[in-house]
């Protein structure tokens, strides 16, 4: 789980495209299962986590599959590019300029045209619609206050809201990554009061406790860059620890609550 990362339906969308879940590479993905994905991946300095993503199909299904490809968790090329855009341009703009507007009017265009292209293409719109928002409140905080480094401010709220929302599903014995993955698979809640299944609780509550981390860690990072007003190194941390750290602790997740066989069956 970026910063705020707020970021649907489909539950039954369990299946997959399996050879483009299979693609290590972007390229070499089915397209019409990679522009499906990209539509559900994270918008633009998303933060969210397995809760905020529980309906979706494109990158958390990816922990229902035997195989992990970060191509369709990150939504292949054009997912990533859609995600990374707006902020990237913001820290290159306001580095040249050093003024506040240029990069703010820079963002917000990359966002929109990003949400024009898919328009015109009548592609799925979901993740540049969300990027959009996203920005939206970046630039309407920052203009109205007048700082930079508060285009990045509502991410690090989202990020706290969403560690202390999780941290609390886990002291009620609720861990989220557990709940996303019953829901997504079409099972009961049972693992959480059967003996049988503690092993399984177990895992579930230590993948929950990873998206935590993430939050915590995108935290720990960034506050003290934005109450130092390091614009520039905000952003950068923001970008690095934004959907790559997001397809990071999604693959993770992967690992500890997949299931092969007869015992995913069950």
């Amino acid at each position: 789980m970026s910063t705020v990362d707020p970021e649907d339906a489909g539950r039954d969308g369990v299946a997959r495209d399996s050879a483009a879940a299979r693609a290590a590479d972007p390229h070499d993905a089915d397209p019409r299962a990679t522009e499906a994905a990209a539509a559900h991946a994270p918008a633009a300095g998303d933060d969210r986590g397995p809760a905020a993503v529980a309906g979706r199909t494109g990158g958390v299904q990816q922990i229902l599959g035997e195989d992990f490809s970060v191509a369709q968790a990150v939504g292949g090329v054009r997912g990533l590019a859609e995600a990374v855009a707006p902020g990237l341009v913001f820290v290159v703009v306001f580095i040249a300029t050093g003024a506040l507007i240029p990069p703010l009017v820079a963002s917000l265009a990359v966002a929109v045209a990003a949400m024009v292209v898919r328009l015109v293409q009548r592609t799925p719109v979901t993740q540049a619609a969300g990027g959009l928002v996203g920005v939206v409140i970046g630039v309407v905080w920052a203009w109205r206050s007048g700082e930079a480094q508060d285009y990045f401010a509502w991410g690090l709220w989202t990020n706290a809201a969403y560690a202390v929302a999780l941290v609390l599903a886990l002291l009620l014995r609720w861990p989220v990554v557990g709940v996303v993955v019953s829901l997504l698979r079409g099972q009961d809640f049972s693992w959480r009061t059967d003996p049988a299944q503690r092993a399984r609780r177990s895992r579930y509550v230590l993948a929950t406790w990873l998206w935590v981390v993430m939050f915590l860690l995108r935290l720990v990072v960034q506050v003290p860059l934005y109450l130092q007003a390091e614009v520039a190194w905000l952003g950068t941390a923001r970008l690095v620890m934004g959907l790559p750290l997001w397809a990071l602790t999604l693959w993770a997740t992967w690992v500890l609550v997949r299931e092969r066989g007869a015992a995913a069956a069950r």
